[in-house]
């Protein structure tokens, strides 16, 4: 019998340990291509972080807080945020660093960039205590001063993050979503993350999810502004775990040039580039899991010939914590067909495209393109269906579709969309609820 698994140094899943460095597991879902048609084929990839240690040194963090102060973050939504800042900014150490930065129609630095001491944490308390609410929303124009703060003070060894929040649309300055999203990964390339912090129901969770996306950052869902300590505090006890910074995944065509497409399908940032690309997974904290599912692209090839990608783990500072390349063989259609699957990809791809077709069906219910949600939703769920065969995990997604199909073709609250969104955003970035990092069960 024909061997059908991918080659590479441990069949079909390869774990690599390398001490302080992330680990990486990859697991094909079958290893023949079609010569007469292009073929796609997934890989389920699982990133782990290494744990922080007794005896580990945490990069500095150097953050900017970014406050709205518009109007509608009046009463206790402000008293709340300053609350938040206060809380985050005192649990940095002294060779850290911070500013403060609060926006509406007007941009103020409240603390401009400046170390963790004591005498910089008080005299920042004095400032923040002063901030009360006024006009507009000039987000980009409040967003952009923070990440001026941070780049003053730019270090390549450190966890350079800005932390938006906002109750609001963006409605002053730059608005235009794409231009947002294009600046957040500038800023990424640079050095500079964003994670965004989106409270109650009339903020855009699209542009604030993007922005996190393209940024590196982690976007998060504040649907009562009570939990706007937890949350800050969640976002800042992360950037103080940090054990692996500026985390990428890269793919190349292994060998002479191939045609091979790389797409992940997920909301990790990624950089197509000829015969490959880079995901951007950021920095992760300790022990954290990410899983994500790639999806390549074949073109047609000659029976037999192999093809091969190679993958590479690498950090912010150029380290290589892992890599390896995988071969896939063209067949023809009899042995394509015949070929098995690996059903646990088939799970993982099913989910990766359902909270994708879930996480944007929001948009369509909000634009009142009824129908066209309906559509979306059975379509991926009819998909799933061509290979789900007897699978009770598989038949249980596609159930799943068709009931939201139904829901999402009838008008829904605000507060619904917010909260879906959130929820599928949050697994395609392998995060729990809340936004809460996975982390690798100590059990296992």
């Amino acid at each position: 019998m024909t061997d059908t698994t991918p080659t590479h140094t441990d069949a079909a899943t390869n774990r690599a340990a390398t001490g302080n460095t992330p680990t990486l597991a990859v697991r094909p879902d079958r290893g023949l291509v079609r010569a007469i048609h292009h073929s796609t084929r997934y890989l389920a990839v699982e990133v782990t972080a290494p744990a922080a240690t007794a005896t580990s040194v945490r990069p500095r963090v150097n953050v900017a807080f970014v406050l709205d102060r518009s109007g509608s973050m009046g009463g206790r939504k402000i008293e709340l945020a300053r609350d938040a800042v206060r809380q985050g900014i005192a649990r940095l150490a002294h060779d850290d660093r911070f500013a403060v930065v609060v926006y509406d129609d007007r941009i103020d630095v409240v603390a401009a960039g400046r170390p963790a001491t004591a005498e910089g944490k008080t005299s920042a308390d004095r400032a923040i205590a002063a901030i009360e609410p006024r006009g507009n929303t000039n987000l980009a124009g409040g967003w952009l001063s923070g990440a001026e703060q941070v780049a003053e003070a730019l270090d390549p060894a450190a966890v350079n993050r800005v932390l938006l929040l906002t109750d609001g649309l963006a409605n002053q300055g730059i608005t235009n979503p794409s231009e947002l999203t294009a600046h957040a990964a500038a800023l990424r390339a640079r050095g500079v993350s964003t994670s965004t912090f989106g409270v109650g129901e009339d903020f855009d969770e699209a542009l604030l999810g993007a922005m996190a996306d393209a940024g590196g950052g982690s976007f998060r869902f504040i649907g009562s502004p009570a939990d706007i300590p937890t949350l800050i505090a969640a976002e800042v006890g992360e950037l103080l775990e940090v054990t692996a910074r500026g985390v990428q995944l890269r793919f190349a065509t292994a060998g002479p040039a191939s045609g091979i497409q790389v797409e992940p399908i997920g909301a990790f940032a990624f950089e197509p580039k000829t015969g490959g690309g880079v995901v951007h997974l950021g920095d992760l904290v300790s022990d954290q899991v990410v899983r994500l599912v790639v999806a390549l692209t074949f073109p047609m090839g000659e029976v037999d010939r192999t093809v091969g990608v190679e993958l590479a783990l690498a950090d912010a500072d150029g380290r290589v914590a892992h890599s390896e390349t995988l071969t896939w063989r063209y067949a023809d259609t009899l042995a394509n067909d015949g070929q098995p699957r690996d059903r646990e990809v088939d799970r993982l791809v099913a989910r990766a495209y359902a909270d994708r077709a879930l996480r944007d069906v929001v948009a369509l219910n909000r634009r009142g393109e009824l129908e066209q949600a309906r559509h979306a939703l059975r379509a991926v769920a009819k998909r799933i269906r061509g290979y789900a065969g007897r699978d009770e995990v598989l038949r249980g997604i596609v159930d799943e579709l068709e009931r939201e199909a139904e829901r999402w073709s009838v008008m829904q609250e605000e507060g619904t969309r917010k909260l879906a969104y959130s929820a599928s955003a949050y697994r395609m970035k392998s995060r729990m609820e809340m936004g809460a990092p996975m982390r690798r069960d100590p059990n296992a």
